[in-house]
């Protein structure tokens, strides 16, 4: 009740009169039955506007941070994001990553929509990063479909640290539906689980515009933090140090036109799949 309030009545036309976010490939949105929704991931209001243009319902994973806050605005954020379709994700690996997804599966069993972003957290330059395989032991485990979606233009309506948002204008391009039941018995298979992941990344990125890089978001975010203490800058993404990038223009108005490809940057060599703390069995949530 909570959730349709806030959509249809008080925040829902508020955001629509004043970002006019528009919206491209609402009809892939299935009508009914079960679906994963999986979103690069600019800002924090990426959790906003996305459930204000899709019809139907999102719960989405959440960062179990959100949930544990102490005192009065702690509590009253924990009771915000369980009041808005939003459900703690341990990101921490093991046992509790695998918790946090069987809550996510439950979702999707009963018929219902969640929303993951694959990154694991927030985009730290606006680049698109490499894929936890939390989202395809979901859809390997359950056979839903999965439906991409760009976000384009939340960060600049609100980066990172910045509380107030700027008003400008927001846009949601939403994707045809991935199949992966071809896969089906394979779900334990990290092979497969990878090969579903950067798949669905691939995606993104051709939707999105984002040039990809083959790194994990939090392990860059760890590495620009140490380096912000030590007092060094973080130098500038070439493409010496890049694995291969597309940029599709994103200039025509109503956003930008599927697999028209500008550029192409250079490979750069892989990371490995699972590194100590990396996290990988994590789902992705927002940070």
């Amino acid at each position: 009740m909570f959730y349709w309030v806030m959509k249809r009545i008080i925040v829902g036309p508020i955001l629509n009169l004043l970002f006019r976010p528009w919206v491209k490939g609402l009809d892939n949105v299935p009508a009914s039955g079960p679906a994963v929704f999986v979103s690069n991931h600019l800002s924090f209001s990426d959790s906003i506007f996305l459930p204000i243009v899709v019809p139907r319902p999102v719960v989405f994973l959440a960062k179990s941070e959100y949930f544990t806050g102490k005192g009065i605005k702690g509590r009253l954020t924990a009771l915000f994001f369980r009041l808005s379709n939003q459900l703690p994700m341990d990101r921490s690996g093991g046992a509790a990553s695998s918790s946090s997804l069987t809550a996510g599966m439950e979702i999707l069993n009963g018929g219902g929509v969640l929303g993951i972003y694959p990154e694991g957290t927030r985009s730290p330059d606006g680049r698109l990063y490499r894929g936890k395989t939390g989202v395809a032991k979901l859809v390997l485990a359950t056979g839903v479909p999965v439906i991409p979606v760009a976000m384009i233009g939340t960060d600049k309506v609100q980066p990172i640290g910045r509380r107030i948002p700027n008003i400008r204008r927001v846009g949601v391009i939403i994707g045809e539906p991935l199949d992966f039941t071809r896969y089906e018995g394979l779900g334990d298979d990290r092979f497969v689980q990878r090969s579903v992941t950067d798949e669905i990344m691939y995606e993104l990125m051709r939707l999105s515009g984002q040039e990809y890089v083959d790194a994990y978001a939090s392990t860059v975010k760890d590495r620009m933090a140490a380096e912000k203490a030590a007092g060094r800058k973080t130098p500038k993404p070439d493409a010496d140090n890049r694995r291969a990038a597309v940029r599709i223009s994103t200039d025509p108005p109503g956003g930008p036109a599927p697999g028209a490809v500008t550029e192409i940057g250079r490979a750069r060599a892989q990371e490995p799949d699972s590194a100590p703390g990396s996290g990988e069995d994590g789902a992705p949530a927002q940070r």
